[in-house]
């Protein structure tokens, strides 16, 4: 739905703003509706990045106190506590 809205603005900005719309053969009404959908569009890609960029700064420095494992260190690890748990768990001993 669609509502009016009244601005108050520089002369130079009105006179500007009636300029572009004749060149871009726009009402001003579409070009201030445009600008402020892509300011919406900003902000919010601003605040899902700022959430990202907080998600990553509580992660820095997470591996300062030891080194970050070598790859087979951490299959090794991962194999080694599935084995243990699917070794000593009930349903293993049900299986067999």
């Amino acid at each position: 739905m669609k509502k009016k809205l009244t601005l108050s603005i520089n002369d130079d900005l009105i006179e500007f703003a009636h300029n572009f719309s004749k060149e871009t053969h726009q009402s001003i009404s579409h070009i201030v509706e445009e600008y402020l959908i892509e300011l919406k569009k900003n902000k919010e890609q601003n605040f899902e990045e700022q959430k990202l960029q907080k998600r990553i700064e509580k992660l820095y420095g997470a591996f300062e106190s030891k080194p970050i494992p070598d790859k087979k260190d951490l299959r090794r690890a991962f194999h080694e506590k599935n084995y243990n748990w699917y070794k000593y768990s009930p349903w293993f001993f049900k299986q067999t």
